[in-house]
């Protein structure tokens, strides 16, 4: 494919450190991928910005895997990082480290495979079914709808059903849908002023609108947490596993409160990290139709039969075992993790003075891991830009630089939910595209934002038709 051809999705336009600086602070909305210098995505490791508190990028792998597996325990998560979600998800497995961080992980990985994502395959259809039909009556009426706020609701509603057992059509689960919209748009993961002009472990107030969200959901949580420690309660789902699971050396389960910092997480991380990808990939798809029109074949192949009377093709529905008979589309959605990581920067801090590589670091020095850069990077990929969804097909995966792709983190601190996402995802993906056909309005106006996730700067939205079958 020769380089004009190629397409480009949307990304920001990359200064010099200092005007990537002055860009910030004049536009006032904290978006780091903004504050990215052009060097950024050319530099094994360097400065991110002027500040008071070094802050250094690492992009070169190794570097990468030998922080984020911290053999000495020098670099937890960053101060900035726990600062943004205490309020939300407490003491939880995705801001601790340490002994606490391994006793957790220790009691939730058996917790989780327990779920096998076999069994929680059907939640996923069931959801995925009804949502279908509000695509439908989004068709019919030819409204535009945000295509964020779709796959939010769609995610979360798997969320609530392979974690409690229920639909996001009760109020408990869709008032938890809505705060966590309030608290992505409005928390305080960096406020660059700070970042510039005070030291390390500084804390940054949250907004009142912040706290009070996240009052609501963990106070919700909970109610959805009692139904299944009640003692007449009989549940096979995500969060009656958890309940059950016990610390090796005590033999004590999770206090109450750690269960709403937990099962807080499996939500979070759940829904908001698949919506993210979810978003930006079916707005590649309505601006790419030939790609759309080779994964409709690869879908119907799979899912088409013969019917008994003349032999006519007929569509059955799409099972667990499909998922792995899907290589384009799971090279796809490989591709769009790659060019918008959900979490999109991943700060470490130094606890001590300390050298990594050629750099060395002061105590409280920020250590930025960024997907975002790392998965962009000219030295270990080709048009780091462009989407090229062939990358990942099995025959092309051997040439892909160890280290270089880290969605889901790397080293002990691996996402425990990869492959319930990518399944889920996957799945999404099939069922919506085998249906409808999405058109993006005003495309030219879509540009990434680093927030919690990374999402667009403004809402996308799009007009939903049914597949004109051919």
């Amino acid at each position: 494919m020769s380089q004009d051809t190629l397409y480009i999705p949307p990304k920001p336009h990359s200064l010099a450190a200092l005007p990537a600086l002055f860009r910030v602070l004049w536009n006032g909305d904290g978006n780091l991928l903004d504050l990215l210098p052009a060097a950024a995505y050319r530099f094994p490791v360097g400065n991110l910005g002027y500040s008071r508190r070094s802050t250094v990028l690492f992009n070169d792998p190794a570097l990468v895997r030998h922080i984020m597996r911290d053999p000495d325990g020098i670099f937890p998560k960053s101060d900035l990082m726990v600062n943004a979600l205490e309020h939300l998800i407490g003491e939880s497995i995705f801001v601790t480290d340490g002994q606490k961080w391994r006793r957790q992980r220790a009691m939730i990985d058996p917790a989780f495979s327990h779920m096998r994502i076999s069994h929680a395959f059907a939640a996923m259809q069931a959801a995925v079914n009804d949502y279908v039909r509000i695509l439908e009556a989004s068709a019919e009426s030819g409204e535009p709808l945000s295509l964020d706020r779709a796959m939010s609701q769609l995610t979360a509603d798997i969320i609530c059903r392979t974690v409690f057992s229920t639909s996001l059509d009760s109020q408990v689960a869709f008032d938890v849908f809505e705060d966590f919209m309030v608290f992505e748009r409005s928390v305080a993961q960096v406020d660059i002023k700070r970042l510039i002009f005070e030291p390390a472990w500084t804390k940054a107030p949250q907004p009142q609108i912040v706290l009070d969200a996240c009052t609501r959901i963990r106070r919700h949580l909970a109610s959805l947490i009692d139904t299944h420690l009640a003692p007449d309660a009989e549940f096979n789902d995500i969060a009656s596993a958890v309940i059950a699971a016990r610390d090796s050396d005590s033999g004590e389960p999770f206090s109450r409160d750690e269960l709403i910092d937990q099962l807080g997480v499996f939500f979070l991380a759940g829904h908001e990290t698949t919506a993210s990808v979810l978003t930006w990939l079916f707005f590649i798809c309505a601006q790419q139709p030939s790609l759309v029109a080779k994964m409709r074949r690869e879908i119907d192949s799979v899912v088409a039969v013969d019917a008994a009377a003349g032999k006519k093709k007929k569509q059955e529905p799409l099972t667990f075992e499909h998922m792995r008979q899907l290589p384009l589309l799971k090279a796809v959605f490989r591709e769009a993790l790659r060019l918008y990581p959900p979490i999109t920067f991943m700060p470490r801090v130094a606890l001590e003075d300390t050298t990594v590589g050629p750099r060395k670091l002061p105590k409280g020095a920020l250590v930025m891991i960024s997907p975002w850069t790392l998965h962009r990077h000219r030295d270990y990929w080709d048009d780091p830009h462009a989407f090229k969804p062939e990358r990942f097909l099995p025959d092309n995966e051997a040439s892909l630089v160890d280290g270089a792709y880290i969605p889901f983190g790397q080293g002990p601190h691996t996402c425990v939910g990869a492959g319930f996402a990518q399944t889920e995802s996957l799945l999404i993906i099939a069922e919506l595209l085998r249906r409808f056909d999405f058109e993006a309005l005003n495309p030219g106006r879509v540009r990434p934002a680093a927030r919690l996730t990374t999402r667009p700067r403004e809402q996308i939205f799009c007009r939903v038709t049914r597949r004109v079958q051919s």
